[in-house]
């Protein structure tokens, strides 16, 4: 831990002097090690800022996997992805400080809990899943109070929540829990936390509702404090009454008062002063004897049910102490285990090379993606894992992708990026089946249509060093033909092909430059994804399953069909079909007929 706030990254002169002055140091450093965002930006840290910040100070080992800008997005969509899914505040701020982990057990670890909690909230039914979720929003209203934190572990057993997730609920007493929750909420400490903490000091505050007797007392002790301080309207009121002597008028004034403080005229009585020298003095001091008498009395059972209070708080406080330490913790796994639920995520096998996808999802297109299967690197796929697609071939350290534009091809990248950096979370990822390596660097880089040096450049100083700086990088490679001219960039694919083999290390490269690549290394291979024609509506028609060991094609009479079919104006179809007779016009329009065909 830290000694200084400015030890830790991101942490300036002036954040830490605002730390300083909304938290002090000790609680600011707690902070961060705790990864709590809300106490930051409760200090007025930007939250982007706070996150970035407790990234580092918690995993920043792990946060070196991120190569490159690209990677770097794909794991802030990822989370904010999951964040959708979090049950409470602080679980959405623990999720976006999620970093990638450096340790295996600590991942396996992670996807033991996460998974469990999947599982769990998978098996539940919808009503049960309304009553958890209604537990933890009232647990965020409440800003994670003791009662809170209870009545929502009350929530969780009662769903019947079960398995490694919940394990620290399952030794606490559901009977002690109860009768402590009707306890908590009514004690205000004297230190000032609030309502529902909880505490046992002395001076603690009773709440109103937590005993019929004691809201008798004080209301009655409220209605006679205002009386007193109207005394004069009291002996007014009285003398109206049309009394005759003064005997009449202390038993006039008993009256009056019980009636209006809704007190016996025994009680009133009680208080009454005996030796007053006339009515002023009679009504003033009966007053302030009956303020006095109900306030000690008011007290005096305030100790009382105080006392009863803390009592049922302590018989319980050992299964309090373990709910409220245990239900943060259940939140955020639980969060996490909605997200797998949501996108159906499954385990990944941890192994030592190789990354290979079976039936794999890019999570950032909606529903309707057609799965992959794919692999670089080593792997043991079989042929149950895969049907009905191929294979992919084994020990291949790298692909290059080629195929047809909008044909999927940056999208299998970034589906790559994403099961390789959940992974490394420690969360499940969306394919059927996924094996995935250690890598140290994930240089995912897409395709920016920038065609200048100043782009070349900085492209080459971010994917070049990972290779040859001894780390385990991923390497995922998008369209180099874009930021430099195409034969020059086919020298370059094939400069990079060469040493990612050369350093034993994994990629997959994405280009349209096959046919200028010079013969490939033999443990890489090209891989194709094709377009098949167009759909009734025109769209190009595309499976996205790239096909192993065979070069893609654009196939421009596709795309050249759709605007002869599209034409505004006669002139603009002669146009094209212009276009049309250099691609291939019988090509067109065998593909026009066929769109016609399944419209």
């Amino acid at each position: 831990m830290a000694q200084r706030l400015e030890d830790y990254w991101g942490v300036g002169p002036k954040t830490s002097e605002r730390l300083q002055e909304a938290l002090g140091v000790e609680r600011a450093i707690e902070a961060i090690e705790s990864a709590d965002v809300r106490a930051l930006v409760d200090a007025g840290i930007p939250r982007g800022r706070a996150t970035r910040v407790l990234r580092r100070a918690n995993g920043g080992a792990g946060m070196d996997i991120l190569a490159t800008s690209d990677a770097r997005s794909v794991y802030d969509d990822l989370l904010e992805l999951a964040v959708d899914y979090a049950v409470t505040r602080h679980a959405a701020d623990r999720i976006r400080v999620l970093t990638p982990l450096t340790d295996r057990e600590a991942i396996e670890a992670r996807l033991d809990r996460v998974l469990d909690a999947r599982d769990a909230w998978a098996g539940l039914e919808e009503r049960d899943r309304e009553a958890v979720l209604d537990a933890f929003e009232a647990y965020d209203e409440a800003d994670g109070t003791e009662r809170a934190a209870v009545e929502a572990a009350l929530a969780l057993r009662d769903a019947g929540l079960s398995g490694a997730t919940f394990d620290a609920l399952d030794a606490v007493s559901p009977e002690e829990l109860r009768a402590a929750a009707g306890a908590l909420g009514y004690v205000e400490t004297g230190s000032g936390d609030g309502a529902g903490t909880g505490g046992t000091d002395a001076d603690a505050r009773v709440l109103e509702g937590a005993d019929e007797e004691l809201d008798r007392l004080r209301a009655r002790l409220v209605d006679a404090e205002g009386l007193e301080n109207a005394a004069f309207d009291v002996l007014d009121s009285v003398r109206d009454s049309g009394v005759r002597s003064l005997s009449e008028f202390e038993s006039a004034v008993v009256e009056y008062v019980a009636r209006e403080t809704d007190l016996t005229a025994g009680e009133v009585r009680a208080a009454a002063a005996d030796d007053a020298r006339d009515e002023a003095d009679f009504v003033s001091a009966t007053l302030r004897n009956l303020v006095a008498d109900l306030r000690e009395s008011a007290e005096s059972r305030e100790a009382t049910v105080r006392e009863e209070l803390q009592a049922r708080i302590e018989t319980a406080r050992e299964d309090v102490d373990a709910a409220v330490a245990a239900v943060d913790d259940i939140a955020f796994d639980l969060s996490l285990g909605r997200f797998a639920v949501a996108y159906d995520l499954t385990r990944p096998e941890l192994v030592e090379d190789g990354i290979a996808v079976a039936g794999a999802r890019n999570l950032f297109l909606g529903e309707e993606v057609q799965p992959v299967t794919y692999a670089v690197g080593t792997h043991s796929l079989e042929p149950g894992d895969v049907d009905p697609a191929p294979l992919p071939p084994s020990d291949d350290r790298v692909s290059v992708l080629t195929g047809a534009n909008s044909g999927g091809k940056t999208t299998l990248l970034e589906t790559l990026c994403g099961v390789t950096l959940l992974t490394a979370m420690g969360l499940p990822v969306p394919a059927d089946r996924a094996q995935v390596g250690s890598f140290d660097a994930v240089v995912f880089h897409r395709r920016h249509a920038s065609f200048n040096a100043g782009v070349l450049e900085s492209t080459l100083k971010s994917i070049v060093p990972p290779l040859v700086d001894g780390s385990r990088p991923l390497m995922l490679v998008d369209e180099f033909e874009a930021i430099t001219e195409p034969g020059r960039a086919a020298d370059l694919l094939n400069g990079l092909v060469g040493l990612t083999v050369d350093r034993d290390a994994l990629g997959v490269y994405v280009t349209h430059l096959a046919d200028d690549l010079s013969p490939l290394p033999e443990e890489a291979r090209i891989d194709g994804i094709f377009a098949e024609g167009l759909t009734g509506d025109l769209e190009l028609r595309v499976d996205y399953q790239p096909r192993f060991g065979t070069v893609g094609k654009s196939t421009p009479e596709f795309i050249v069909s759709r605007l002869v079919a599209n034409a505004r104006d006669r002139a603009e179809r002669q146009g094209f079909e212009t276009l049309a007779a250099a691609v291939g016009e019988e090509a067109v329009q065998r593909t026009l007929a066929d769109a016609q065909w399944r419209s």
